[in-house]
C-alpha cells in the first residue's frame, strides 16, 4: 500500500512515519511518498525517519519529492498536510489582527479566515491533479483550517475524502481517563462528540451503555483534574453541561485570550519559527543526530501548545502524557486499515453531513463520530445540537461558505463578507482595515481584487 503525504517536510509528519514503522499488521503500508516545496525542509525531515527506521526490519521504502506528479501518481492514500505561506504566513495571520484588538490565531477569526484564503486555491489545483493521476486514492486531510478545506476536497473529489484532527479524541481520551476508563489515541467509541472543527463538544461518555459524563459533571475535582478542565473552569462545563473543544476557549473567554495574546512576548509562529531553528535551521539538517534533534524541538512545541490560553486560564503546566503529541497519525491509520483491509474502525471525522444537524445542509462538513470499514464512512446518527451551540455552528459554517465563495470568486468584498461576519471580529470597518492589510503583507493573498 503506497501513502503519499503533502508536505512532508513539515514538522509533524516524523509521527505519521512512527505509526507506520510500529504498525505491523498484514496490508500495511509499504511505501511512503513525501511531498514537499521546500527540499531543505524535505531533506531534514527525510533525515529523520531515516533514524527512526534504522535497525527496524520491513519499513515502508521512502522516497522524496517535489514534483507533486511523481508524488502522487499511482498512490493509494493522500494525507495532505501543507501549510500555504508557512510560519510567515501564520505570524501575519496572528499578528495582524492583534494590532487592531482581534484574537490572533491560525484557524480561529480573522487569521484562521486568511489562512483559509491562502489554502483553498492551492488544495483546489491539487485535488484536480489527484482526479487525474491517482483517481482511486483517498485523501486524508490534515490541512487547516481542516474543517473548510476538507469542504473544498470534497467539492473536487467526492466522497473519497476525509478529514480527521487530533483535538476530538485528544479531549474524549482525557474526559474518559478522568472517569477511569482507558482508551487509545484515535477511537472514538462512546465519544459523543458534535460541531465543526475546532468548534465542538462532547455531550456524552458512553461506558458500557451508561453516560459517564453527569458523574464527571458533578465531581470537581475530577473535572478539573485534565487539561480542558482547567482551561475553561469547573463552574462554566457544569452550567454548560458538555465539554467544549480547547479553541472554544478564544469564543468564551473572548477578552481575557485577547489580553494574554497582546501581553505576551511573542506570537505563537514566532516562538515556533525560533524554536524550529533549532531543528531546520542547522548548518546540514539532515546531519546524524536528526532525530534527537527533532524530538527536543517536538517536546518544547507541545509545552508551549495554546500557552496564552493556558496564561489566562491560571498558568497551568500541560500534563506529561499530552505531551506525547499525536492523535491524528493513528486516526489516520484507522481509516487506511479500515477502508483498505476491512478492519471497521469508530472516528470522529469531518465529513458532510448528510442530514444529521438539521441547521445544514446535506454538504456542510461536520466533525462528528462515524463507522469506517471497506465500504466507505458511515456517519452515526447524532442527537440535535443545544441551542447555544447551534446558532455559533451555524453562523461559522456561513463564515465558511463565504470564505470558500471568495477564494473562488476571488473577489476581496466576498472575502470582507467573510471576515465581517466572523463572530470574533465585532466591527465591519476594523474587518477591511485587517483583510487590507493581510492581503498586502501575504503574497498568497493577492489573488483577492
Amino acid at each position: 500500500m503506497i501513502l503519499t503525504i503533502l508536505g512532508g517536510g513539515g514538522f509533524r509528519v516524523p509521527l505519521v512515519h512512527a505509526a507506520l514503522l510500529a504498525d505491523r499488521e498484514p496490508g500495511r503500508v509499504t511505501e511512503l511518498r513525501l511531498f514537499d516545496d521546500d527540499p531543505v525542509r524535505l531533506r531534514a525531515i527525510a533525515a529523520v525517519c531515516a533514524e527512526q527506521a534504522s535497525g527496524g526490519a520491513d519499513a515502508p521504502r521512502l522516497s522524496v519529492h517535489t514534483d507533486l506528479a511523481d508524488a502522487v501518481r499511482g498512490t493509494d492514500f493522500v494525507f495532505s498536510a501543507i501549510r500555504v505561506g508557512g510560519l510567515a504566513g501564520r505570524a501575519c495571520d496572528e499578528t495582524i489582527p492583534l494590532r487592531h484588538d482581534l484574537i490572533g490565531q491560525e484557524t480561529v477569526g480573522a487569521g484562521g479566515i486568511a489562512y483559509a484564503l491562502r489554502t483553498l486555491p492551492v488544495v483546489t489545483r491539487i485535488a484536480r491533479e489527484i482526479r487525474i493521476l491517482a483517481p482511486d486514492a483517498w485523501v486524508i486531510n490534515f490541512t487547516n483550517p481542516a474543517g473548510v478545506v476538507t469542504e473544498a476536497l470534497v467539492a473536487e473529489l467526492g466522497q473519497r475524502v476525509v478529514g480527521i484532527c487530533d483535538s476530538p479524541v485528544g479531549l474524549g481520551r482525557r474526559a474518559l481517563k478522568a472517569v477511569g476508563v482507558a482508551s487509545s489515541k484515535g477511537d472514538a467509541t462512546g465519544i459523543d462528540y458534535v460541531g465543526l472543527n475546532h468548534l465542538g463538544w462532547v455531550r456524552h461518555l458512553w461506558v458500557d451503555g451508561v453516560d459517564r459524563l453527569p458523574d464527571l459533571m458533578a465531581d470537581r475535582p475530577r473535572l478539573e483534574s485534565f487539561e480542558e478542565g482547567r482551561l475553561f473552569g469547573a463552574d462554566w462545563l457544569q452550567a454548560l453541561g458538555a465539554l467544549p473543544n480547547e479553541y472554544l476557549h478564544h469564543y468564551y473567554f473572548t477578552r481575557e485570550a485577547l489580553a494574554a495574546d497582546k501581553g505576551a512576548d511573542a506570537s505563537r509562529a514566532q516562538v515556533i519559527t525560533a524554536q524550529q531553528a533549532g531543528f531546520y535551521g542547522v548548518a546540514e539538517p539532515a546531519s546524524p543526530g536528526a532525530l534527537g534533534r527533532w524530538d527536543d524541538v517536538r517536546l518544547a512545541r507541545e509545552r508551549t501548545y495554546m500557552a496564552t490560553n493556558r496564561e489566562a486560564s491560571g498558568s497551568f503546566e500541560r500534563d506529561a502524557e499530552d505531551l506525547e503529541t499525536g492523535g491524528y497519525d493513528r486516526v489516520a491509520l484507522a481509516i487506511m486499515h479500515a477502508i483498505a483491509h476491512d478492519r471497521p474502525a469508530r472516528l470522529i471525522l469531518n465529513v458532510p453531513n448528510a442530514g444529521r444537524l438539521h441547521e445544514l445542509d446535506d454538504a456542510a462538513v461536520i466533525e462528528a463520530p462515524c463507522d469506517v470499514d471497506a465500504s466507505g464512512i458511515h456517519p452515526l446518527a447524532i442527537d440535535p445540537l443545544p441551542r447555544y451551540a447551534s446558532g455559533l455552528v451555524t453562523t461559522v459554517k456561513e463564515v465558511e461558505r463565504l470564505t470558500l465563495a471568495a477564494a473562488t470568486s476571488g473577489s476581496r468584498r466576498d472575502a470582507w463578507l467573510a471576515m465581517a461576519h466572523h463572530p470574533l471580529v465585532d466591527s465591519v470597518r476594523v474587518a477591511r482595515t485587517v483583510l487590507d492589510e493581510l492581503i498586502s503583507a501575504e503574497p498568497g493573498l493577492s489573488y483577492l481584487r
